[in-house]
């Protein structure tokens, strides 16, 4: 069996649904996963969705901030989520397909903007939450299991626009990117987009704060797909959609593919 699956910040579901669906028509990955969807699940357009042939979800949703949602063509069962560092909040979700493959759909804090928990909770929060996630992927290994979502760290040199400006800014901080590696270890993940392309410089999100975002190219790759090391070689084809980031009313990320054949 071999599905395609993708990843992307959508910055509204409902704001968006038009933007999902062309998606949806354009590329027709077999399941797609949407974090900061911003809606009750009750009311995520899902007839926008079914119409394109998402005729499976699995979403939590919380009015007006957060929201995870994983839309598939193929069968999926809830799988249930997880509520790191009590925070109330609708950010993790996953489901199981057919074939046994888990797909967790995470959507990590932002952390506000000062790097330091002493005068910003929202930092705290996030390496707090980050640190449930290393707890939990010990306590129980993951096994024939896909990660992705908003993870809101860029953790390589090359994964930001300028490492050395950006080692003092929120979402590629040292601290930061050794909360994820140590999430990242405890579960043995595999980075399955650095495993296709190991090298080069690779951005998922560009802030809507610059006014010609794709000629300053100041980017971040915050999105994320990793694997399980036992179908982490079935995991190709990874790419990043960056024009879609240039679509009429944009989410500021674009969505990120990558193939499995299991």
């Amino acid at each position: 069996m071999s599905f395609t699956l993708a990843t992307w910040n959508i910055n509204s579901v409902r704001l968006r649904a038009d933007l999902v669906s062309r998606l949806l028509a354009e590329e027709a990955p077999d399941v797609l996963c949407l974090q900061e969807c911003k809606s009750p699940v009750e009311k995520i357009p899902l007839d926008v969705f079914k119409a394109r042939g998402y005729e499976h979800i699995v979403a939590r949703g919380q009015k007006g901030y957060n929201g995870v949602a994983i839309l598939s063509k193929l069968p999926i069962v809830d799988a249930g989520d997880k509520d790191f560092a009590a925070l109330k909040h609708a950010r993790h979700v996953a489901a199981t397909l057919e074939n046994g493959v888990t797909v967790h759909n995470f959507y990590v804090p932002a952390g506000g903007d000062k790097p330091d928990r002493e005068v910003n909770e929202k930092f705290g929060q996030k390496l707090d939450y980050l640190t449930e996630m290393r707890d939990w992927f010990h306590a129980e290994k993951p096994q024939k299991s896909i990660l992705v979502g908003d993870l809101n760290i860029a953790p390589r040199e090359d994964d930001v626009w300028n490492h050395k400006q950006l080692l003092k800014v929120v979402s590629h901080t040292p601290v930061e990117v050794e909360h994820l590696a140590q999430a990242q270890d405890a579960g043995n993940w595999v980075d399955i987009t650095r495993q296709d392309i190991p090298e080069g410089n690779l951005y998922s999100w560009w802030s809507y704060r610059s006014p010609d975002w794709d000629a300053a190219d100041k980017g971040r790759r915050l999105d994320h797909i990793w694997a399980t090391p036992d179908i982490s070689n079935a995991g190709h084809g990874s790419r990043i959609l960056r024009d879609v980031r240039g679509w009429g009313k944009p989410s500021d990320h674009a969505p990120v593919f990558a193939t499995f054949d299991l």
